[in-house]
């Protein structure tokens, strides 16, 4: 009897290859898309031949020397160190906030008192968490916290969540620290990079196997047969009909242009935390120093999730929203052979990396 992996993202493109090669067993991948990738799918552009991310920017990051080779096998790596920056005030700044953005935006002699106090309190190298800042009673520490907060981190979090930083758990927040360091990398992992050829592609390779079989525009629900182990990628709520009620999440809604003009901004990313609707504006042609006379740029609306109008991006996180996950999760362990992977079948905020790991980790169990 065969499996069935429903999703055809990164995590079901992996778990579908682990079994198909390591314990050579059948596979079937479902996705009730037309294309492969979910989340990470990306297309070359027919005008500009410039790679696009359709649904943002993905940036594979990782410190898992057995991720990085694993996947290096079915890619090679354009290296990339992603360094975005923010519009606050008028100024264009590196963000995360770091030593960098203080002589940016406060005078050097200010600047060099509170990189001297922040070193002091915390280290060199360190990443604090702009709440966590904000716990500081020193004088000139508490104005940059409460600094930080208003012009880089509140607003940006309440467009992005429509939430006070305060209603979401600090796993989320954490991911917009304050950075004592000099280091204008978003990310600090040993390995980084964007597949060569896209992400499309590097899921096709890891579906390209005689033990898989990829089905789409089939929706889980329609699928009859019986199979040996079921991995499902999708809202895990869903699979269970909803009986305990919606879990929430955010989702998004992207403008993509293509724009008369060799480039629009000078980062890959450019966010904008006070102004306007859209959190930032992704300029897709720096992912692979790809050359062209036009350029294509990309415009992030966050918005509420409703089912059936929008596709789900990121789960909400908070007390209440792990004990309704809970629920479903101790629901699921009660079948045998149904596995969730997955940012929405786990409902955490998975980066790639540990979407894979997570993955890698439940498949270890398999093998016994």
């Amino acid at each position: 009897m065969t499996n069935l992996v429903a999703g055809a993202g990164l995590s079901g493109a992996i778990i579908a290859n682990l079994i198909a090669n390591e314990l050579n067993e059948k596979v079937t991948v479902i996705d009730k898309r037309n294309v492969i990738a979910g989340n990470i799918f990306d297309y070359k552009d027919k005008e500009t031949g410039i790679l696009v991310h359709k649904y943002g920017p993905h940036i594979f990051h990782t410190d898992n020397k057995e991720i990085w080779d694993y996947l290096s096998k079915y890619t090679k790596w354009h290296y990339f160190f992603l360094q975005p920056n923010a519009v606050f005030e008028g100024k264009i700044c590196n963000i995360p906030f770091n030593l960098n953005t203080l002589y940016q935006v406060f005078s050097s002699s200010m600047a060099q008192r509170i990189e001297e106090k922040l070193i002091s309190n915390y280290g060199y190298g360190i990443k604090v968490p702009i709440l966590k800042l904000k716990e500081n009673q020193d004088k000139d520490l508490k104005f940059l916290s409460d600094y930080v907060y208003e012009n880089m981190f509140k607003n940006y979090t309440m467009k992005q969540w429509g939430l006070k930083p305060e209603e979401i758990d600090p796993e989320v927040t954490a991911r917009v620290p304050f950075y004592i360091s000099f280091d204008n990398r978003y990310f600090q992992d040993k390995y980084q990079g964007i597949p060569l050829e896209g992400y499309t592609k590097l899921v096709e390779n890891l579906l390209n196997h005689p033990n898989i079989k990829v089905k789409l525009n089939t929706d889980y629900k329609d699928v009859k047969e019986k199979y040996k182990r079921v991995f499902y990628s999708g809202a895990i709520d869903e699979y269970f009909d909803y009986k305990f009620g919606q879990l929430p999440y955010r989702s998004l809604n992207f403008e993509i242009r293509t724009l008369n003009q060799e480039y629009y901004q000078k980062s890959v990313v450019t966010n904008y935390p006070n102004n306007y609707d859209f959190t930032r504006i992704t300029e897709h042609k720096y992912f692979l120093n790809q050359k062209s006379n036009k350029t294509i740029i990309s415009f992030e609306y966050p918005q509420k999730f409703e089912l059936g109008k929008n596709e789900r991006y990121y789960p909400i996180s908070n007390p209440e929203t792990k004990e309704l996950y809970n629920k479903y999760k101790q629901l699921a362990e009660k079948i045998e052979g149904l596995y969730f992977i997955g940012r929405l079948g786990t409902y955490r905020y998975y980066n790639m990396d540990k979407a894979a790991e997570n993955v890698f980790e439940l498949f270890k169990t398999l093998q016994g």
